[in-house]
Parts: C-alpha cells; structure tokens; sequence
C-alpha cells in the first residue's frame, strides 16, 4: 500500500509541477502551449526549438493521416465485409475496400500510445523551457544545443545507454500485451478471421467463459485443472532441477570423486545437445512401442506393474506419456535430466565462493557436513541464486518446450470436458494457449488466458522479489 500511495503521490507532483510552470512561467512558456519550440526559440536554443516544432509537425500529420481514421473506426472495429466479385468479361476479380479489423485494432492502439508519449513530451516541454526561464533570471548559464549533446554523453549518459533499450520494451512488450488485453474484449475467433470476417467488442464475456462451467461452456473446469497443475509442475520443475544441480556439483566437487573434469565434461556435453533435439528423442524413447517399453517388456517390468495396479492390465506396455498420470510424472523426471546441468554449473561457481573461514569454524564448534550443508551452504546459495530461482520458477510456468515436444502427437486426452475447451491433462496455461492459437484460432480466448499468465507471473515475482531484497544480508555473507 505504501508503494501504491508513493507512486500517485509521484504522479500528483508530476501533474502540479506542470500547473506550477504553467501559472508562473513568462509569455514564452505559455506560448509553448501552441508552438512547442517557442521557449527554446525565446532562450537562444534554435536547434532544440525546431527539433521541437518537428516533434509537434509530425504529431499533427500522424493525427490527421494515422490515428482520426483508425480511431474513427475504433468503436466498431470496421463495418465493411469483405466482399470480392468476379466479372467474367474480364476475367478478372475485383475486391471492395473493406475494414480489417485486426489493422484496426493495432493501428488504434498506436496511435493512442503515441498520443500518450506525445503527452509526457508535451508536458515536459512546458517545464524545460520554464527552467529555462528560471535559470535566465538567476543569471545562471544556459547550455546551448553543443553541451547539451555532451551532457547526454557525461552527466547523462545513463539516459542515453537507456534509450535503446526503453524502445526495445515499448516495441517488444508493452505495444503487444496492450493489443493482447485489446483482444481478450473481443470475439477474434476462427468464425471472425479478419481479413474475410470482421470482429467486434463483446465486452468481458471472454472472461465469463473462462470461470464459467455448464453444459457448452467448460473453460471453467479446464482452467482449474490446468491452473493447478500449472503451479505443481512450476513448483516441481523449479526445486528438483535446483537441489539436484546442488547435490551433483557437491558430488563432483567433493575431494573423494574421482575425475571430476571427467564427469562435469559430461553433463556439459549434455547442456550442448539442443534441448528440442533432446526432447524429441526422450519422447520417442518412452513411446508406447519405443525403446524403453521394449526393455522393460522383456525383463518383466510391465507384468509387475500390472501385478501393482500401476498399469492397466489390458495394455501391454508402460504408458509412460500417453496416460495423464504417467505423463506428468515422466515430465518432471525427464526435465531433472534436461534442467539439472543448468543448474550444476551455476551451483559449482557459488560453491567456489563460500567463505572458507565459516565451514573451518563450522567444524572446529564440531558440525558435521550435513549441518555445515544446511546452516551454511544452503543460506549461502539462497541468498546468492534467490533471484534467479524466482525467475526460474516463472520461466517454468512458461515452459513451453518440455511439455509440447513430449506430449505433441502423443498424448490424447480422455476428459470429454477438457476436449471440449481444446486442452490437455498435461497442459500448462501457456501450452493451452498455444494450442487454442495455432490450431484452433480462439484468439480470444488465448488472450484472456495470456492475460491471467501475465497477472500469476507479475504478482508472484513482485511478491517474492520485495520480501527476498528487504533488508540488508549482504553482512552475514562477509
């Protein structure tokens, strides 16, 4: 709560410092209001002023040519069909100038976010130039165009290495969970595919599905479902791959292994295999008539399973990624395999920055390894991997990889009610999204769940982030 008050506490002061050099600045800040470079113009500023006046001359075109069309539009989201006639004299087909919904929609939002740039821009300009003003009357200097380039390349130089990137997020992010959002309000399915089909506004209905369970609408049913095992596999994935990454490198690391080199060459070895290629072979190992049923088909290991109840005892082999159970347990076990040389890698150069003096005075009070591995080292490689175990831990609510690869054309699921909403038992949200785009076009829906991804991923990293940075441990570890 705190946090929130600050920032409308930042914006407040943001939006009064604007109405400060707005009430108290000269006939050349308010002349700013309609000429942007007037200020700069007024203090001897030329190139500023008219790098200003382009800035305004651009933003006038885009409004005029780019944004009154589209946001013109923008209530409907188009209203002309597609319509293409052939004329059989000519032999030739002519197609009407229809709306497309989706340019629409993108364009609209463009425009709408240029609009706010342009804002913060135009803002800016009133309180730079009333600077100007006051640093006119203090006698203070006044850079001209020269030092200022130079400034942005010594005193600021932080915002100018910033740049690039800022437009990066804007362009890679932000541009598209903001047309993302746009979608989940609509009806963009296969049934309104643009460019044949226009879509409209359907307000919050697509998330009414999504928590609406009933005879035509399952979203509900399968969003739990999936949800639940989402946050399982994310919580499985993440710790098992982390403490065995820990454990193996203890191992190697450990002064009575012989060769280690040796073995940590191996797992290397392991991490160059492209993960896709090794995915695709794994799932053609443990395939219904693959290698591994094979083997244990002949040394007896299917008839004792079947003996157990682990295995139907209509089949005749392990249904190790074709029954949902197996499945998500195969999942798991194949990912330590793919996940823990990562890990082992980053675990061995933490290990070799443990202070020694702790372990040595750990051992003279008379601990053993075990409470030296858990009073020292364990606290040791939380403090320094917590951050990246957040990310990993987000990373594998969106691993995409290691569910699709082993599950595609493989598994088929058996839950009518999960088929109908076009999910798995074996889907994570972000595969069930994937699969709802590239195969079945509810782009809707997709971006509803997208959204529900978004908010699980940012409201857990925030949470964890602001508890695991609180506070000063940098001491504890001197």
């Amino acid at each position: 709560m705190k946090k929130i008050s600050k920032l409308f506490s930042s914006i407040g002061n943001y939006f009064k410092n604007f109405g400060v050099s707005l009430a108290k600045g000269d006939i050349w800040v308010k002349s700013s209001l309609v000429v942007m470079g007037a200020g700069y113009f007024a203090r001897k500023q030329i190139i500023n002023g008219i790098i200003m006046l382009l800035v305004e001359a651009a933003f006038i075109f885009m409004c005029i040519f780019y944004a009154a069309p589209n946001l013109a539009k923008f209530g409907t989201l188009g209203t002309v069909q597609f319509e293409q006639t052939f004329d059989p004299l000519t032999m030739t087909s002519t197609v009407n100038d229809y709306d497309n919904s989706f340019l629409i929609l993108l364009n609209s939002i463009v425009a709408l976010f240029i609009m706010l740039v342009f804002l913060f821009v135009y803002i800016q300009n009133i309180k730079s130039v009333y600077k100007l003003q006051q640093k006119k009357e203090e006698g203070i200097h006044i850079n001209n165009f020269r030092e200022d380039v130079r400034a942005m390349f010594n005193d600021r130089f932080h915002i100018t290495l910033m740049t690039l990137p800022a437009i990066g997020v804007v362009l890679m992010n932000i541009l598209p969970i903001l047309v993302l959002i746009a979608v989940a309000f609509t009806n963009y399915d296969q049934a309104h595919m643009p460019p044949n089909s226009l879509f409209t506004w359907v307000g919050i209905r697509n998330f009414k599905n999504l928590f609406t369970n009933s005879v035509t609408v399952t979203f509900g049913y399968a969003f739990g479902k999936i949800l639940v095992w989402t946050l399982i596999w994310a919580v499985l994935a993440t710790f098992t791959t982390f403490l065995g990454g820990i454990l193996l490198a203890k191992i190697i690391n450990n002064k009575r292994t012989k060769l280690p080199k040796m073995w940590r060459t191996l797992f290397i070895i392991a991490i160059a295999v492209p993960q896709f290629v090794t995915l695709l072979l794994v799932r053609n190992f443990f395939a219904d008539s693959g290698i591994v049923n094979t083997i244990c088909s002949n040394v007896g290991i299917t008839d004792f399973l079947k003996n157990i109840g682990l295995v139907s005892p209509n089949l005749t082999y392990i249904p190790f990624l074709t029954n949902p159970n197996w499945a998500k347990v195969m999942i798991v076990l194949i990912n330590i395999w793919v996940g823990v040389p990562y890990q082992m890698l980053i675990a061995t150069g933490v290990l070799m920055n443990i202070p020694e003096d702790q372990i040595e005075c750990a051992k003279i009070d008379g601990a053993n390894n075990f409470q030296i591995f858990w009073k020292i080292t364990m606290p040791y490689i939380m403090f320094i991997q917590g951050p990246a175990l957040i990310t990993d831990f987000v990373k594998n609510i969106n691993n995409f990889n290691v569910i699709y690869l082993l599950t595609q054309d493989v598994f088929v699921t058996s839950d009518q009610l999960l088929a109908n909403s076009n999910a798995k038992e074996v889907d994570l949200l972000v595969t069930w999204l994937f699969r709802l785009t590239n195969e079945y076009y509810n782009y809707k829906m997709a971006s509803v769940i997208g959204i529900c991804v978004f908010i699980i991923c940012a409201a857990f990293t925030l949470i964890t982030f602001t508890r695991m940075i609180k506070g000063d441990r940098e001491e504890v570890f001197q």
